[in-house]
C-alpha cells in the first residue's frame, strides 16, 4: 500500500504494546515471565536467527510445540523474518509430519524437545528442511541425536538486534509485511479422508480476526488468559495476537490437566479460556473445581455445550459464549450474544438457544444457511429462516483464507458460488441466528430422514448418569443407517440399555432413538478436544 495507508498485520499489535505497556506482563510460563518489551525482544532475536539461518521472505518456517512460550514467540517471530509460520499439530505422526513439511516446502523446523522421538525417523528424509532446532527449555537434559540442534545455542550465537526499552525493531525488521494479502501462515486441515490441506493465512485476515476475538472475547488490559486451546490451531483462535493487541496476559498450558487448570485459575486470577466442550468438562470433572469470586469467561467451540454443563459451569461463576468457525476462517467466525429476554427463560430453553452459533463476528458478518441446488442462474439459494429447513452453512468476508496451499481444485471446490463452504449443516432462525445441526459427513440418514447426531447426543447427555455421549451412522440393511451412541458413565456407573432409551425416546422422535449403545471408558479426542468421530467409525 502506499499514501496515507499502511498494510494490516498482527506483528502491529506487538510493536504498540511493547511501546505503550513495556513493563506490564505479557506472558507467563512456569516461572518464566516475560513483559511487552522482552516479549518483542524475543520475537526480533528469533527472527534474525531465521535471517542468519538463510530464511527470506516467503520462505515457511515450521514448528511443532505446545503451549510454551516458544510457540507465542513464533506467532511474531516467523512473520517478522517475512517468512510464512507452518504450526504442526502435536499428535501427528512421523508420516504425517513428513507430508506437511515436504508440501509446505519448510527449510527451518523447531520442535519441542518432547517431540524429538517422532521426528527423528524423518532425519535424513527430507529434502527441504535444512535446520531442526529443538526447544529444550522444558527438558534442559533432554537428549540431541544427530541431526538436530539445540535452539538456545543458535540463539546465543545470533546478535540479538538492539532493541530498547521500548520493544522499538531496528530498521532491518519492519512490523508490518510488504502487502497485507501476504500468506502470514499455512495451517493444515486434519482432514476426513486424503492428506490434510494447508490453509493460507495472510496478514489482513489474521488481524481481522484477531480483533473481532478482543471485542467479542472482551480482552482489556485486565484480562489473564490461559491457553487451554493449543496455540498450532488456527494460531490459537488468532488469540496471542488478539491479547497482545489487547495488552492482556496470557498464561501458558502444556496439557489440558484439570488440577493444574485449577492450579493456575487460582494462581493468576485467570479470567478467560476457550475451548470445545470436552475442555469445559475438563475443568468441571475434578475435585479442584469450586465456585469463583468473579467471572471467568470462557468461549467454547467445536460443538455445542449441553444444558447440564453450561448449568454446572454458570455455578461456578463461569460466562460461556457459544461460536462457530473452522481453519479455513482462521478460527472462530460467529458469535452468540445472549439476548436479555432469554435471562429469565427456563434452563433448558436458555441452553438451546445459546447452544446456537449466531451470528457473524464483526469482522466477519456475511453468513448464510444455503440449499444444496443453485437456482437456474447458478446463483445460491437461501434456505427459510424457518428454523427448521436444514442447509450448507456458508461464509465470506475478511477472515476468510486465500486458498488452500499448492491445492488449487480443492481452492474452488471451497469458493464454489463465490462463497467459502463450510460442509456444516445447519438452519437459519427468525432472528437471524445460525443454529448447526450437523457436519454433513455426520448427519445420519436413516429411512430418508435425517438425523442430527447433535441432538441425539444431547438427548442422552441428559441423563443424570451420562458424562459424555459420542452418536454415529452405521449401516442398517433396513434403514440404509441407524444411530449408535458411545457413553461414557460418571464415575462408571451403570446405566441399562432400557433406562436410557426410555429417557431418550420422551425427548426424541422414535427414528431418532439409538437401538445400540456402547458403553466406554473414555471417547477418543482430537488435540483440539472434540470427540474424533473418525476414530469411532474406524473402531
Amino acid at each position: 500500500m502506499t499514501g496515507l495507508h499502511t498494510p494490516l498485520s498482527p506483528l502491529s499489535f506487538l510493536e504498540r504494546s511493547a511501546r505503550v505497556y513495556p513493563n506490564r506482563t505479557a506472558i507467563i510460563d512456569g516461572e518464566t515471565t516475560r513483559t511487552f518489551a522482552e516479549f518483542a525482544a524475543d520475537a526480533q532475536h528469533r527472527a534474525q536467527l531465521l535471517t542468519d539461518l538463510g530464511i527470506r521472505p516467503g520462505d515457511r518456517v515450521a514448528y511443532m510445540a505446545p503451549n510454551t512460550l516458544e510457540m507465542a514467540v513464533a506467532q511474531f517471530a516467523v512473520p517478522l523474518a517475512g517468512a510464512v509460520l507452518v504450526p504442526l499439530n502435536i499428535r501427528l505422526t512421523s508420516a504425517e509430519i513428513h507430508f506437511i513439511l515436504e508440501h509446505s516446502g519448510a527449510r527451518v523446523f523447531v520442535i519441542d524437545a518432547e517431540y524429538i522421538p517422532v521426528v527423528q525417523p524423518l532425519i535424513g528424509k527430507l529434502s527441504t528442511v535444512a535446520t531442526i532446532a529443538v526447544d529444550r527449555e522444558a527438558d534442559p537434559a533432554a537428549q540431541l541425536p544427530e541431526g538436530f540442534t539445540d535452539l538456545a545455542e543458535l540463539l546465543a550465537q545470533t546478535q540479538q538486534p538492539g532493541a530498547d526499552q521500548t520493544g522499538q525493531a531496528p530498521r532491518k525488521f519492519q512490523w508490518a509485511p510488504h502487502s497485507e494479502l501476504d500468506p502470514l501462515g499455512i495451517n493444515y486441515t486434519s482432514g476426513t479422508t486424503g492428506n490434510p490441506k494447508g490453509v493460507v493465512v495472510t496478514h489482513r485476515q489474521a488481524y481481522t480476526n484477531a480483533i473481532n476475538q478482543v471485542l467479542h472475547s472482551r480482552f482489556d488490559t485486565d484480562s489473564v488468559y490461559l491457553w487451554t486451546l493449543p496455540i498450532f490451531h488456527c494460531n490459537g483462535w488468532c488469540g496471542v495476537w488478539a491479547l497482545t493487541a489487547a495488552g492482556s496476559t496470557q498464561v501458558c498450558l502444556r496439557a489440558v490437566r484439570g488440577p493444574k487448570i485449577w492450579e493456575l485459575i487460582d494462581r493468576h486470577r485467570v479470567t478467560h479460556f476457550n475451548g470445545a466442550p470436552t475442555v469445559v468438562r475438563t475443568v468441571l470433572g475434578t475435585e479442584e473445581a469450586h465456585p469463583l469470586n468473579y467471572t471467568l469467561r470462557v468461549t467454547c467451540g467445536g460443538a455445542p455445550l449441553d444444558p447440564r454443563t453450561l448449568a454446572e459451569v454458570e455455578a461456578l461463576g463461569f460466562s460461556v459464549t457459544h461460536s462457530f468457525g473452522m481453519t479455513e476462517t482462521a478460527g472462530p467466525y460467529t458469535v452468540a450474544y445472549e439476548q436479555d429476554e432469554w435471562k429469565n427463560l427456563p434452563a433448558d430453553t436458555r441452553a438451546a438457544l445459546l447452544a446456537r452459533q449466531g451470528v457473524g463476528q464483526i469482522g466477519s458478518s456475511e453468513l448464510r444457511v444455503v440449499e444444496r441446488e443453485t437456482d437456474s442462474d447458478g446463483l445460491l439459494v437461501d434456505v427459510p429462516a424457518d428454523g427448521a429447513t436444514i442447509g450448507e452453512v456458508v461464509v465470506r468476508g475478511n477472515t476468510v483464507m486465500a486458498g488452500y496451499y499448492r491445492n488449487p481444485e480443492a481452492t474452488a471446490k471451497a469458493f464454489a458460488g463465490g462463497w467459502l463452504h463450510t460442509g456444516d449443516l445447519g438452519v437459519m432462525h427468525a432472528d437471524g441466528y445460525v443454529e448447526l445441526k450437523d457436519c454433513a459427513k455426520d448427519i445420519i440418514i436413516s429411512g430418508g430422514e435425517n438425523i442430527s447426531t447433535i441432538e441425539v447426543e444431547h438427548a442422552i447427555g441428559s441423563h443424570p448418569l451420562v458424562a459424555e455421549a459420542a452418536v454415529i451412522g452405521v449401516p442398517d440393511e433396513r434403514w440404509g443407517e441407524r444411530p449408535r451412541a458411545y457413553v461414557v458413565t460418571r464415575d462408571g456407573a451403570e446405566l441399562e440399555d432400557e433406562v436410557l432409551t426410555a429417557h431418550v425416546r420422551a425427548r426424541l422422535a422414535g427414528f431418532k432413538v439409538p437401538r445400540e449403545y456402547r458403553y466406554v471408558a473414555e471417547l477418543p479426542k482430537t488435540s483440539t478436544g472434540k470427540i474424533s468421530k473418525v476414530q469411532l467409525r474406524e473402531g
